[in-house]
């Protein structure tokens, strides 16, 4: 295991960031977009976030096929390049469909980026620090959210336009990757594997199932949460903005002590993620208080900022130095693809099952999901563990 400097591991964590910027960043300016294209088909408008995972996910297909033709530093000097022009690149653009296929090019900038901001920590770091870098991980990615969004709602009040000019702060990773990441070839460690193979899908299928339910569940707050706490508790736009804000920094400081947490809670951590989120869905589905709304928010906090460094972590430990190639593609695209299912998912399943009146009907399908998700954790993995302390 090679020595890593503190600048090495500030610039992978730096990567963490931006990921969670391909579609959060520009939710605060949907609205205001949508009113601007008004004589364009809404599914259009709705593309311009869902779009970029579509294609996060087709590039971590084909990410291993990519790491064999180029080291790591140009993979992601690549996909950093891409991230800034084609995110900020929508700021020039008055069309929509010239701004999908920046959008869609921005899906394929974090394909290439968001696997190497996991896989690296299991590249450069043994098992019994990934928990520590796993959770910062996390945390980091948190904390992007929380600053896109902010930004993104205070520049969208000059001009729609102006909210895309977030994606300019890819260049802090930019100059960061380019002075100090190291020129790996990591494809090359993997010589016989295909840019997609069903054996690795069976191998590390808990940890990919796992996020593709956590994030199904994760999503059904963002999508449902605004309508809900305005018609059953009453809040204004400012309270609903602060707490979905206030979500994202739960998450972020769990992320923070999430490797701290492994030692006390070693063998119950993995039912956090299903548990918290249960007990946040079922605060949604009672609320009638602003009490119940804030709680719930802070459970999902919790959820999330637990249950993603904790799939990370197994996943990483399980695939070794190759993490980065072989798991960590399929992590990224069953994260992107729950979050992409989730509201074609649960809104359908809302009305079969709820009836289209109940507006906390998706509240109630989360907690089934909840349950799902809880047998699935249950069923693979009560036979692993994590590697003992030292």
């Amino acid at each position: 295991m090679k020595t890593v400097s503190r600048r090495v591991t500030s610039t992978i964590l730096s990567m963490s960031l931006l990921t969670v910027m391909a579609g959060a960043a520009i939710a605060p300016a949907l609205g205001i977009i949508r009113e601007h294209f008004a004589s364009s088909p809404h599914l259009l408008v709705q593309l311009i976030v869902s779009i970029p995972a579509l294609f996060i996910i087709l590039t971590n297909i084909f990410f291993l096929q990519i790491s064999r033709r180029l080291r790591t530093r140009s993979i992601a000097i690549v996909g950093l390049l891409l991230y800034v022009v084609s995110g900020a690149g929508c700021f020039f653009a008055s069309n929509i469909y010239a701004i999908l296929a920046l959008r869609a090019l921005l899906g394929i900038s974090v394909g290439l980026v968001m696997p190497l901001s996991t896989g690296l920590l299991a590249y450069y770091f043994p098992p019994e620090e990934q928990a520590r870098l796993m959770g910062l991980s996390a945390a980091m990615n948190q904390m992007g959210g929380v600053i896109a969004t902010l930004l993104a709602g205070l520049l969208a009040t000059i001009e729609w336009r102006y909210a895309f000019l977030v994606y300019l702060s890819g260049l802090i990773a930019l100059l960061m990757v380019a002075a100090w990441l190291p020129d790996e070839q990591l494809g090359s460690e993997n010589k016989r594997g295909k840019a997609f193979e069903p054996r690795q899908l069976l191998k590390f299928h808990p940890s990919v199932l796992g996020m593709f339910l956590l994030m199904m569940i994760f999503f059904i707050f963002p999508t449902n949460f605004a309508i809900v706490a305005e018609q059953q508790a009453g809040l204004g736009t400012t309270a609903i903005t602060f707490v979905m804000v206030g979500l994202d920094v739960v998450a972020f400081f769990v992320g923070l002590v999430f490797g701290n947490m492994m030692h006390p809670f070693r063998v119950q951590m993995k039912y956090f993620a299903p548990l918290f989120f249960l007990a946040g869905y079922l605060c949604y589905t009672f609320a009638s208080v602003a009490v119940l709304i804030v709680s719930g928010s802070a459970f999902i906090g919790i959820a999330n900022g637990v249950g993603v460094p904790y799939l990370n972590t197994i996943a990483s430990i399980k695939g070794g130095r190759n993490s980065a190639t072989t798991v960590m593609p399929l992590l990224s695209a069953a994260l992107y693809l729950g979050q992409f299912l989730s509201p074609l998912v649960v809104m359908p399943a809302s009305r079969l099952l709820f009836g289209e009146t109940d507006i906390v009907g998706p509240y109630k399908v989360g907690i089934i999901i909840c349950i799902v998700f809880f047998f699935q954790v249950w069923s693979t993995r009560h036979f692993q563990s994590l590697p003992p302390e030292k």
